[in-house]
């Protein structure tokens, strides 16, 4: 098991284009195939970056999302002509309607993934330089909004010890007692959290922050590693939508299931598998180069 994400060391382009790729991608191609790709190797890549936060969020947040997914779909959706039974209103539970559920659920499972592990590479850092010098205001509000749920969670925490400490603990109690606790402990966060925003702003204009002009200084470099990549990540997501754009991506669920199946679509299965693999393999490869 890797210590380090190999791939967030690549410039932050690089990962602002893959998972856009990434989300784009299994958003919009439907076929089963493509699907088991996505979720797979968003599953892989979220282990390698999280080990055992990623089992946790799996087991309990992921798993029971992907079969709520699976099984409203078929309760709410009757389209099909293959009838499996009828339910007690007399409403069809068709074949088509389930394998369109557990289609839509591995959709949401793997755009779920994937945005988790943008939230763990892309840092605030990474955003503010990719977009500090075209849009700073916007940069600066989605910088915040990253940092924003872990320390406003953390602060949380280091007001609610603070308060049991003082005899107001929301864990003890009847339900009013407990309730206007909680309120109390919420009201500071968020008054905590208020003013560290204001103290960021006027910081950050303190600083000349989107001034016309202004330079900053930042780590990150585009090398020849990052620009060999972003070819290869446009080359893949080309011969991908041009695949897709001849009808050898193309899946459907109603009236019947059924779709591409060629030589052609097993050579973009391929490419599809080469993209989402990227930063698993990078991860491999960066090991191994390592235990040599």
């Amino acid at each position: 098991m890797i210590k380090k994400d190999a791939f967030s060391g690549f410039h932050p382009l690089v990962s602002l284009i893959f998972f856009t790729l990434a989300v784009v991608c299994s958003v919009v191609f439907m076929h089963p195939v493509c699907l088991g790709i996505s979720l797979f190797c968003g599953v892989l890549y979220m282990i390698l970056l999280e080990r055992g936060k990623a089992f946790k969020f799996a087991l309990m947040f992921l798993l029971p999302m992907f079969l709520l997914a699976a099984l409203i779909n078929p309760i709410f959706s009757h389209a099909g002509v293959t009838v499996i039974s009828y339910f007690p209103n007399g409403n069809p539970l068709t074949l088509e309607s389930v394998y369109y559920g557990f289609a839509a659920a591995c959709m949401i499972a793997a755009v779920m993934c994937w945005f988790r592990c943008f939230t763990v590479v892309m840092t605030s850092d990474k955003l503010l330089c990719l977009f500090g010098k075209v849009i700073p205001a916007l940069s600066l509000v989605l910088a915040m909004a990253l940092r924003f749920i872990p320390r406003f969670t953390a602060q949380m925490k280091a007001v609610a010890n603070a308060q049991r400490g003082v005899g107001r603990d929301v864990t003890r109690g009847n339900l009013m007692r407990r309730a206007r606790h909680g309120i109390k402990i919420l009201s500071i966060t968020v008054t905590w959290a208020l003013e560290n925003a204001i103290e960021t702003a006027d910081s950050m204009k303190s600083r000349g922050y989107g001034l016309p002009g202004r330079s900053s200084f930042s780590i990150l470099s585009f090398d020849k590693r990052d620009r060999l990549t972003l070819v290869y990540l446009m080359l893949c997501g080309a011969l991908i939508f041009a695949g897709a754009a001849f009808g050898k991506l193309k899946f459907f669920y109603f009236p019947i299931t059924g779709g591409a199946w060629g030589p052609l679509s097993f050579a973009l299965f391929a490419v599809y598998l080469a993209l989402f693999a990227l930063p698993a393999v990078i991860n491999t490869k960066e090991f191994a180069k390592w235990k040599r």
